[in-house]
C-alpha cells in the first residue's frame, strides 16, 4: 500500500468520485469526503462503507491527517476547500490521477471514447467481460441496468473505462481520459463538441491524437473506419489501428445487418450477434464492443451471450410508461448527430407512430448558436417538435446564443413542426390537449427537464 494513508475527497458524492472512494476504503484507506449535495442513494451507498461525509464546502473538512486531497473536476477556483488545499500547500491531485495509481497500472484497460455512444459501448463491453467471467473493474458515466452502479473497481485484469475528453480539473485541463493508461482504445466518433473549453473541432481531434499517442504497440485503437475524423486522427498512430466500420475499406466490416421493431443483428468478421436494441447507430456501437471484446481473447461465443443479455443503460431510449395509449420515451441525446440517431431508432422501433420529440438545450454546447442550423434539420425529422425554455441564456455573450425562435422558422423550413413553449406545465399541457393514442413522447435532455417524464404520464393517465 502507498505511504499515504489518508485521502480527504472533495465533491465524493458524484457517481465516479463515489466510486472510487469506496473502493479507496475497501483497499484499507481511510477515506472521507465533503458535498454540497448529500442524498441518496449515493450518501446511503458511502456511509454504509464507513466514509464519514460532510454536508457543505469548508476550509475545515480538511482533515489535519489528510494526505491527499482528491478534488473532483466540478469543483473550481473559489471553493473554500480548494482555495485551504492551495493555501495550505496541500496535496492535492484530480479524481484521474488517483484512479490511475490505485486502480489502472498494470491493468488491461479499455477506454471507450468518442463524441455519441461511448456510454452504450463502454457499458456493453462492461458486461460482455462480466457476464463471460471475467469480473472486470469498470467506470461508465451513466447507469447500465445490467450492472447495477456506474463505477466500481475489482482484482480482475480487465478495466473498462468511459473515455471522456472534457478536461480533467481547474488545475488539469488535458482530456480525462489521457490519464487511464488504455491497452485499447476504441473511437466511436469524433464530431465537435464542448464548446466551453474548445474552440474547434481541429482542438478536439488534437486531443484524440494524444489519446493514441499513449496506446502501446502491444494494445490496439479501434476507430469507426466510416468516420473521417477518426480516420484522420488515427492516420499517425504509433499503435495498432483496427477499423471497424460498414464501408468497404474496413479491417472488421459489419455486414448483413437486420432490424425488425425489437432487436438489430450483424454480422461482424464472419459471425452473427444479435442485441435488443434497435437502430444503425447501437449496431456500431455493439460492433465496437465486439471488436474490443475480440482482442482482450473472448470467445463470439461468449461476446453473443453478452450483448443478447445486455438490458441497456438508464437514459437511453428508456421506456418510461405508457398513458392513454401515448409512450413516454427518455433519452440523453443532446448533440445534433445524437438526436438523429435516436429519431432513426424510434422510427425504426415505432415505425407506424406519431414521434414528438421535446428537446431541452442544457449543455454549453447546445445552448449555443454553433448548432442553430443542426439542431433544426435533426429536430425537422419528428413529427412534432417542441424546444423548451433555454436555461441560464444570459451567460453567454447575446451573439452566441441559441436563437430558439429562429430554430423554429429554421424547422419548418425544413418540412418539420416546431415550437418554442417556455415553461414545462405549458409543455405538458400541449401534448396532453393534442396528443392521440399510438403516439410516442420521447423527452430529451443531459437534465432532468423539469420532472416532465413523470408530469406527463400522470396527466395522460
Amino acid at each position: 500500500m502507498s505511504e499515504k494513508k489518508h485521502f480527504h475527497f472533495t465533491g465524493v458524492c458524484g457517481t465516479a468520485m463515489g466510486a472510487v472512494a469506496v473502493a479507496m476504503k475497501r483497499k484499507g484507506f481511510t477515506v472521507t469526503g465533503s458535498d454540497n449535495n448529500v442524498y441518496p442513494p449515493m450518501s446511503d451507498f458511502l456511509r454504509n462503507e464507513g466514509i464519514v461525509i460532510t454536508e457543505g464546502y469548508r476550509s475545515e473538512n480538511l482533515p489535519e491527517t489528510a494526505d491527499v486531497i482528491v478534488i473532483g473536476n466540478a469543483i473550481s477556483r473559489g471553493n473554500e476547500e480548494a482555495e485551504a488545499a492551495l493555501s495550505r500547500k496541500l496535496l492535492y491531485q484530480s479524481l484521474p490521477e488517483v484512479m490511475k495509481e490505485h486502480f489502472l497500472r498494470g491493468k488491461r484497460n479499455y477506454v471507450v471514447s468518442g463524441t455519441h455512444g461511448k456510454t452504450t459501448t463502454g457499458s456493453m463491453l462492461a458486461w460482455i467481460f462480466l457476464s463471460a467471467g471475467r469480473e472486470p473493474g469498470w467506470m461508465i458515466g451513466g447507469l447500465p441496468k445490467n450492472l447495477g452502479r456506474g463505477a466500481q473497481f475489482s482484482e480482475s485484469e480487465f478495466n473498462v473505462l468511459e473515455g471522456d475528453e472534457y478536461d480533467t480539473a481547474f488545475f488539469d485541463k488535458r482530456s480525462k481520459f489521457l490519464h487511464y493508461l488504455p491497452e485499447v482504445a476504441v473511437v466511436n466518433n469524433i464530431e465537435f463538441d464542448h464548446a466551453d473549453i474548445y474552440s474547434c473541432l481541429d482542438e478536439i481531434k488534437l486531443t484524440f491524437k494524444r489519446l493514441l499517442n499513449v496506446v502501446p504497440r502491444t494494445g490496439s485503437a479501434i476507430i469507426n473506419g466510416d468516420d473521417p475524423n477518426c480516420i484522420e486522427v488515427a492516420a499517425t498512430a504509433p499503435c495498432p489501428v483496427q477499423k471497424v466500420g460498414i464501408g468497404e475499406g474496413n479491417d472488421l466490416r459489419i455486414t448483413e445487418i437486420e432490424y425488425d421493431a425489437e432487436r438489430s443483428s450483424f454480422k461482424l468478421g464472419g459471425e452473427r450477434y444479435s442485441l435488443r436494441m434497435t437502430g444503425e447507430f447501437n449496431v456500431r456501437n455493439a460492433a465496437m464492443a465486439t471488436a474490443a471484446a475480440l482482442f482482450a481473447g473472448l470467445t463470439p461465443d461468449e461476446i453473443r451471450d453478452g450483448l443478447e443479455s445486455f438490458d441497456g443503460v438508464a437514459r437511453r431510449q428508456e421506456l418510461r410508461g405508457e398513458a392513454g395509449g401515448v409512450k413516454v420515451i427518455d433519452d440523453f441525446a443532446h448533440h445534433p448527430t445524437a438526436i438523429k440517431y435516436a429519431v432513426g431508432s424510434l422510427r425504426q422501433r415505432y415505425p407506424d407512430s406519431r414521434l414528438w420529440i421535446l428537446f431541452e438545450p442544457r449543455s454549453n454546447t447546445t445552448r449555443r448558436a454553433v448548432f442553430q442550423n443542426e439542431l433544426a434539420e435533426a429536430l425537422a425529422l419528428a413529427d412534432e417538435a417542441i424546444i423548451a425554455e433555454i436555461p441560464d441564456l444570459h451567460k453567454f455573450p447575446e451573439n452566441d446564443r441559441l436563437n430558439p425562435d429562429q430554430l423554429v422558422v429554421d424547422i419548418l423550413a425544413h418540412g418539420g413542426n416546431g415550437r418554442y413553449i417556455h415553461t414545462v406545465d405549458e409543455i405538458v399541457d400541449t401534448v396532453v390537449n393534442e396528443a392521440e393514442p399510438g403516439d410516442v413522447v420521447a423527452v430529451l435532455s443531459n437534465g432532468g427537464f423539469g420532472g416532465i417524464h413523470k408530469k406527463l404520464l400522470e396527466r395522460l393517465g
